[in-house]
């Protein structure tokens, strides 16, 4: 089974930036728990403040792995392209925020990326792309 997880904006500077919302620990860190506790998965990581960069990789791996895990950051109340990229591919989807998006500034109460993923996760911290995983399998 092939899993991609894909992060967007800021989420390169976890474990650094508001740790009252998003913890001390960065998602490297997390990354390679997630990897020695589902070893029997293949599992990426790819992380990019550039939306375009985010809809090449949803194409590049959309149809060949088995899911993807996507916290589109910002993006995910923005971004049309994202959206329809994700309503373009095969793999499922699973959208993740570390944070509760309901809970905390009312633009960030709509997911455009939301409708065409499988499931939303949202509040469960780090936590919540091993959710997200599980779900796959």
């Amino acid at each position: 089974m092939k899993i991609q997880i894909i992060n967007g904006p800021n989420l390169n500077l976890l474990g650094v930036r508001e740790k009252s919302i998003y913890g001390d620990s960065s998602f490297e860190t997390y990354f390679e728990e997630l990897r020695s506790k589902y070893s029997i998965i293949e599992l990426e990581y790819f992380q990019s403040n550039v939306e375009g960069e985010i809809i090449n990789k949803l194409h590049e791996v959309g149809f060949s792995y088995d899911g993807i895990i996507l916290n589109a950051g910002g993006y995910t109340h923005t971004s049309v392209a994202i959206s329809d990229a994700i309503a373009g591919i095969n793999t499922p989807v699973v959208e993740v925020h570390i944070s509760n998006i309901y809970a905390r500034e009312e633009y960030r109460h709509i997911s455009l990326t939301g409708k065409n993923c499988k499931g939303v996760l949202t509040g469960f911290g780090l936590n919540g792309y091993r959710l997200a995983l599980e779900s796959f399998l």
